[in-house]
């Protein structure tokens, strides 16, 4: 039998402190507590202790030393290692936070601080009706990015709170996310509880979403564009460098808000981190397509990626396009653009087939690579020599191109042979001065060898541009993707070419919106605003038939099809080397980069990668690809987690199948970004 006094050595005191939502100040609360008792019972004595009848549920206890959840409630504190010295805190798990949107509209909502940051996205999309999470995060900015916003709000009457979308009372709970009546897997629309009548499906993807019509036509349909002086405050001219510098906020996809120092009500950005968008359904993705559409317009407004003058008319005139249909009210729904069953399309596409009649996507014969050949220029720039293009008879097959002096030689041995897998492959188009150029960068051993190819007209270009695109993606023109990539160019190129003995003076003095607020500061100030609106309106001729859904779509493709899309750049330091470098991370390789002068150095695809680790010690990224080559590298402008992330993330995106319905495996996502390993 035990003494009271043998007892009383065996227990000990335990300190903790409340955080009472009702109460202005923490409270601290001690108990008597053995090394046996487990977590749970230190919540149950907790809760006995306080004696104030409310629902406690959403409570855990916060170890602020070792700066972790105890959430595992049936371990003991022994196993815990938790003794009189700590320092614990009695907290709601759900906190509210500012999240800034794509379209710079900022919603309030209640978010899980103790669930990894990769499911309290998966949370915070369902509330927002975002399918597809796993290509969103959250994006702590530096100190002074929402500073300038606030200036400016100082001189209007009105205070910041105004452009906050409230959802306060949104019900995210953790654990399982929604019955499985609420969430159809099948994504066939829900139902109205209230009326009884099918609840449109965009609208109310998740139907227990808090979002009422109302609010999710804020998130589905875009902004009034920005005045060109909020442009202008926004707007910095950054070098790759500052850019590097932006990614390193990155939140760590592994670990909870809290374990990251996220304070409640702090206001953080969430934004598309991977650049591969899987499976856009204008019936489904009313928000997804117009929050994508915003980050487009953003980057390219800002420039935060680089375009021509000719592009970013382009996007001018699809941004006053979509701007013109969405403050007009006839379109309120974006459901009815395409309201064909799924099932009648599908069936109707089994009977063409069956009529053996030619259906859309032919599957080329298996055995039969097409080939393209055809007279070209290339050029080779060397130093102190003017640009020179020569023709010389091209051949594409399969994933490379020969060349020769001319037609008659084909059958002998080429002047070269480019093995185009791995390369980047950059459009050098000017439709109005019809130049249609592309730049080939192709790794070799030391470095990018640069070739230029010079194409006669439209058609051509759009041939061997989409074939360099699969080549270098390792794919031949035999892959179903080559006709609609081809497709794609042309119509891209149609849409930059203006059409000039269009009537547009008539239609200027209608021009109901400033033309400043649809492209960059920079681009506005080198043009005066008569001669920029008639511009932006020759533009529009080419799109002014799109519907809303098919123009923002359209924008996101042409941001797709940029040179610099979908790159993350962060400031390394390569082993072996005496100076710093830029690394650039894409959906499908990594790109060295001068840091000097921009200019690609060497490409490394994600394909011929055999492993990838972190050395936690002094946190360096190594990378083993094909062929023994083996890279390594520190990071200087971010911790090297976030930059290993960003690659086990897009290896992990490129295994999403369309058989998988809507279910993630998220072991796979930590095991892959993880790096603990």
């Amino acid at each position: 039998m035990l003494s009271s006094s043998d007892f009383a050595s065996a227990s000990w005191e335990l300190v903790v402190r409340v955080d009472h939502p009702n109460e202005e100040e923490q409270k601290d609360i001690t108990l008597r507590v053995s090394g046996d008792l487990h977590i749970g019972g230190v919540m149950l004595k907790l809760v006995e202790q306080i004696n104030i009848a409310q629902d406690w549920s959403d409570f855990a206890l916060w170890w602020e030393q070792k700066h972790c959840w105890l959430l595992k409630t049936h371990w003991t504190l022994d196993k815990c290692g938790v003794q009189a010295d700590a320092k614990l805190l009695f907290t709601p798990q759900h906190k509210m936070l500012r999240l800034r949107l794509p379209n710079v509209k900022t919603v309030r909502l209640r978010v899980s601080f103790s669930a990894v940051v990769f499911k309290a996205v998966s949370d915070i999309c369902k509330t927002l009706n975002i399918r597809r999470s796993e290509e969103l995060s959250l994006l702590k900015p530096p100190g002074d990015y929402f500073k300038k916003k606030k200036k400016k709000d100082k001189n209007n009457k009105e205070p910041i709170i105004e452009d906050i979308l409230n959802l306060e009372s949104s019900p995210i709970i953790s654990g399982p996310p929604v019955s499985p009546g609420l969430y159809s897997k099948t994504m066939t629309p829900t139902y109205d509880p209230v009326n009884g009548t099918p609840a449109s499906s965009t609208m109310t993807w998740f139907s227990d979403s808090p979002l009422t019509e109302q609010n999710c036509n804020i998130l589905a349909f875009s902004q009034p564009p920005q005045s060109p002086e909020a442009l202008a405050d926004m707007y910095q001219s950054r070098s790759l460098v500052d850019k590097a510098k932006l990614n390193a906020g990155w939140l760590d996809s592994s670990r909870s808000l809290m374990e990251q120092g996220i304070q409640e009500d702090e206001q953080l950005l969430l934004r598309f981190k991977y650049y591969t968008f899987f499976d856009l359904n204008p019936k489904y993705d009313a928000v997804r397509i117009n929050q994508l559409y915003e980050q487009a317009r953003w980057a390219i407004v800002l420039e935060e990626i680089d375009c021509t003058e000719e592009e970013m008319l382009i996007f001018a005139a699809l941004q006053y396009h979509i701007s013109k249909l969405s403050s007009s009210a006839e379109i309120q729904d974006f459901t009815n653009e395409s309201e064909v069953d799924e099932v009648e399309a599908a069936l109707s596409n089994l009977e063409v087939t069956l009529e053996g009649a030619k259906a859309d996507n032919t599957l080329e014969d298996i055995t039969d690579i097409p080939q393209l050949a055809d007279n070209l220029k290339l050029f080779r720039p060397k130093k102190l020599i003017l640009k020179a293009f020569k023709q010389y008879w091209f051949v594409f097959k399969d994933t490379s191109i020969a060349y020769f002096k001319n037609k008659e030689l084909e059958q002998g041995e080429p002047v070269e042979k480019l093995n185009l897998r791995g390369c980047e492959v950059v459009p050098d188009v000017n439709v109005a001065g019809r130049k249609f150029g592309i730049k080939l960068l192709i790794p070799v051993a030391d470095g990018m060898n640069e070739v230029y190819l010079r194409c006669d007209h439209e058609n051509q270009y759009a041939q061997w541009m989409a074939a360099c695109i699969l080549a270098s993606k390792g794919k031949t023109m035999a892959d179903s993707s080559y006709q609609p990539e081809v497709l794609n160019i042309l119509s891209f190129l149609r849409m930059k070419n203006r059409n000039s003995t269009s009537p547009v003076t008539s239609s200027l003095e209608n021009m109901d919106i400033n033309p400043e607020c649809f492209v960059s500061p920079r681009c506005a100030k080198k043009h005066k605003s008569k001669q920029l609106a008639a511009r932006i309106l020759e533009a529009h001729q080419n799109v002014s038939q799109m519907s809303l859904v098919e123009a923002k779509l359209r924008f996101i493709q042409a941001w797709q099809s940029l040179p610099e899309f979908g790159l993350t750049y962060y400031l390394v330091r390569f082993k072996g080397s005496k100076k710093d470098d830029i690394l650039g991370v894409s959906y499908n390789r990594l790109i060295r980069i001068d840091a000097a002068t921009g200019i690609p150095i060497t490409t490394w695809r994600f394909t011929n990668m055999k492993q990838w680790n972190v050395n936690w010690e002094i946190r360096q990224v190594a990378i083993e690809f094909d062929q023994n080559v083996s890279i390594a590298f520190t990071c200087l402008s971010a911790d090297c987690k976030v930059v290993h992330e960003y690659i086990g993330g897009y290896i992990f995106l490129s295994t999403r199948s369309k058989d998988q319905n809507e279910t993630l495996d998220e072991d796979l996502f930590h095991k892959l970004t993880g790096g603990q390993e």
